[in-house]
C-alpha cells in the first residue's frame, strides 16, 4: 500500500482511478478495460508530479526526506555493493543496530561501507531507534574508519538520521564524546571519504560521518543542525511554525550547494526517490564511481589537504582567504589595513602618548625661540 503525504492528494485520487480501470472486474461483472482513459491519466499523474515537486518548499521538502516509503541506507547497500561483509561492536560496550557497517566491493573495488539504518516497518524501526545512533554506534564506526585508512580502503557512507540518540544511557555512556571523536577521525583520515545524505541530515549525528572530502546530497533530502519542528519551538516556542523555520534554515539541497556547505546533488526520479527505488541506486552508484574516480590519482596528504581546505572554506567569503604560498593548502586570516593599526594603536598605546607629549615639547621650543 502507498503512502501519501498531504500535498499529494490530487495525485492519490488520480492512481486510485487508474487502478479501478486496469481491474476488469467491476461492480457490473468482467468489463473490457479501457486503455486509452489509462494512457491518458498516467500522462496526468506525471505531469501532476512535475508541477508538484517543481515547487516543493522547504518544509514539504522535509516530508519528503522523511517519507516511509524512502529507500534507507540497506537498500542502497544491497543494490549497489558486492560481497558486503558486517561487521559489529565497538569492542567497549556493545552493538549498535542503528548504523550497519562493514566492507564490500564496487565495480571490483574494495570500500568500507557505513549506513545509518531507520528501518522499513515498526518493529524494525524500534529495533534500529529510528536511526539515531548510540554512543557505541559511533565508536563501532570509528574502528572500521581507522582500520579502512590502515588498509588504504575509502569509505562511504550512507546518512539518514533526525539525530543522536538523546537518551540518559547514551549520555551516561560518552555521546557528546563519541561525536567528536568520531568527527576528529573523519577529519585525520588519509583516505578518501564520501558522505551521501539519502533522507535527513539532523545534527551532530549525521555531521558525525560527514565530515568529509565529498558531501552529497540527493534532491529531496535535507541537512541542518536542527529539525525545522525543533527550531521552531525554540525561536518562537511554537512547533506549527515549522514552515518559516524549515525557510529560514537554509536546509535543502538547493541550498546548501548554494553556500558550499555540500558538493553535489543527486537528482531523484520524477516524484521522489521512493517512486523509482531501481532508478534512484544507479544514480548513487554512478555518483560514488565516479567520486572515488576523482580521488584515484591523489595522494594520502593531497586528499587529507583537500578536505582540511574544503571545511576551513565554508564561509570564507566573510574574511578566510588562501595563503599567498600556491603549495601551502592551509587557509589564513587576511585582516584589514584598519583592523591592523587599530590592534598596534591599543598594543602600543603609551608609547605612542609619549612620542606626541614628546614632539609637542619639540613644537613649544620652536616656538619659543
Amino acid at each position: 500500500m502507498k503512502n501519501y503525504l498531504e500535498f499529494e492528494k490530487e495525485i492519490k485520487i488520480l492512481e486510485t482511478d487508474i487502478e479501478n480501470l486496469k481491474n476488469p472486474f467491476g461492480s457490473e461483472g468482467i468489463s473490457e478495460v479501457d486503455t486509452q482513459k489509462i494512457v491518458k491519466t498516467e500522462e496526468e499523474i506525471s505531469e501532476k508530479l512535475r508541477m508538484t515537486y517543481a515547487s516543493l518548499n522547504s518544509w514539504q521538502k522535509t516530508l519528503v526526506a522523511r517519507h516511509e516509503d524512502r529507500p534507507k541506507a540497506n537498500f542502497y547497500i544491497n543494490k549497489i555493493f558486492s560481497s558486503f561483509t558486517p561487521l559489529s561492536g565497538d569492542r567497549l560496550f556493545g552493538e549498535d543496530k542503528a548504523v550497519t557497517a562493514g566492507f564490500g566491493l564496487i565495480d571490483n573495488k574494495s570500500v568500507l561501507v557505513i549506513g545509518q539504518e531507520k528501518g522499513e516497518d515498526l518493529t524494525s524501526r524500534i529495533e534500529k531507534n529510528f536511526g539515531m545512533m548510540r554512543p557505541e554506534g559511533y565508536r563501532k564506526c570509528i574502528r572500521l574508519m581507522q582500520l579502512a585508512n590502515r588498509f588504504q580502503i575509502p569509505i562511504v557512507t550512507f546518512i539518514d538520521t533526525p539525530g543522536a540518540y538523546p537518551g540518559i544511557g547514551a549520555e551516561q555512556r560518552g555521546q557528546a564524546s563519541a561525536i567528536a571523536k568520531s568527527i576528529e577521525c573523519c577529519m585525520s583520515l588519509k583516505v578518501p571519504n564520501i558522505s551521501i545524505i539519502i533522507g535527513e541530515g539532523g545534527s551532530g549525528g549525521a555531521i558525525a560521518l560527514a565530515s568529509s572530502n565529498k558531501v552529497i546530497m540527493l534532491d529531496n533530502s535535507i541537512y541542518s543542525v536542527i529539525s525545522p519542528e525543533g527550531c521552531a519551538s525554540i525561536l518562537w516556542r511554537d512547533p506549527s511554525k515549522s514552515l518559516q523555520a524549515a525557510e529560514a534554515m537554509k536546509l535543502t539541497a538547493k541550498d546548501l550547494l548554494g553556500l558550499g556547505i555540500i558538493d553535489e546533488i543527486i537528482s531523484e526520479p520524477l516524484g521522489g526517490a521512493h517512486r523509482d527505488q531501481e532508478t534512484m541506486a544507479q544514480n548513487v552508484k554512478h555518483s560514488i564511481l565516479k567520486n572515488l574516480k576523482y580521488f584515484e590519482n591523489l595522494s594520502s596528504d593531497e586528499i587529507y589537504d583537500q578536505r582540511k581546505t574544503k571545511f576551513l572554506k565554508i564561509g570564507r567569503d566573510g574574511g578566510f582567504v588562501k595563503s599567498a604560498n600556491i603549495n601551502d593548502q592551509s587557509l589564513r586570516y587576511q585582516e584589514s589595513f584598519i583592523s591592523k593599526a587599530k590592534r598596534s594603536f591599543t598594543k602600543n598605546q603609551y608609547s605612542y602618548y609619549g612620542l606626541l607629549a614628546f614632539l609637542l615639547v619639540l613644537i613649544t621650543l620652536f616656538a619659543v625661540v
